[in-house]
């Protein structure tokens, strides 16, 4: 197919047309597919970040820029998805491994825990739950957000104002990042 062919199929999907986009899927699937194989190590998993890069561009077409390769921008999309999905994992595994172990014995002042746990009970309910799960449970902000039903802006803040108060209710010095 001609670059003004494929153009011509991209400005028909990003206005609707569902067959065009299907037809620029059956084009590319196999160069995204072959990609994301690559990466994931598996056909499974890279069948399904396939599956969720082609609805994603679906959704957000209107981002393509045209002149530009259509099939450099998927790869540009299943790469992301590639990414956040193995961020997610990482941080389920580390989630998953903290709570199969025991917590640690606090070594230089037994009631570090305590003092901890009771400077999270002076937050308002929100921001305790977005600072338990984004700062103590190490999930992303989107994450949390999905789990609390929040705006994400709202889980940052609440994440940023939290953590100011527990370290000025706890003494503590905020390191600069």
């Amino acid at each position: 197919m001609s670059p003004q062919g494929e153009a011509a199929l991209v400005a028909a999907a990003a206005a609707g047309d569902a067959p065009a986009f299907a037809r620029l899927v059956q084009r590319h699937q196999a160069a995204v597919r072959g990609f994301l194989r690559r990466l994931a190590g598996n056909h499974a998993d890279a069948d399904d970040l396939a599956q969720e890069t082609f609805v994603t561009a679906w959704m957000r077409l209107g981002a393509f820029r045209p002149g530009e390769s259509f099939r450099a921008w998927l790869c540009g999309v299943a790469w992301r998805k590639w990414l956040a999905r193995t961020r997610s994992e990482g941080r389920r595994l580390r989630r998953e491994r903290a709570a199969a172990e025991p917590e640690p014995a606090c070594q230089s002042h037994p009631d570090h825990r305590l003092d901890a746990a009771a400077a999270l009970r002076v937050l308002p309910p929100a921001q305790r739950a977005a600072v338990a799960l984004c700062l103590a449970a190490e999930f992303s902000h989107a994450e949390a957000a999905a789990a609390l039903g929040l705006p994400l802006g709202t889980v940052k803040s609440h994440v940023a104002r939290g953590r100011k108060r527990l370290l000025e209710v706890l003494g503590g010095v905020d390191e600069p990042s």
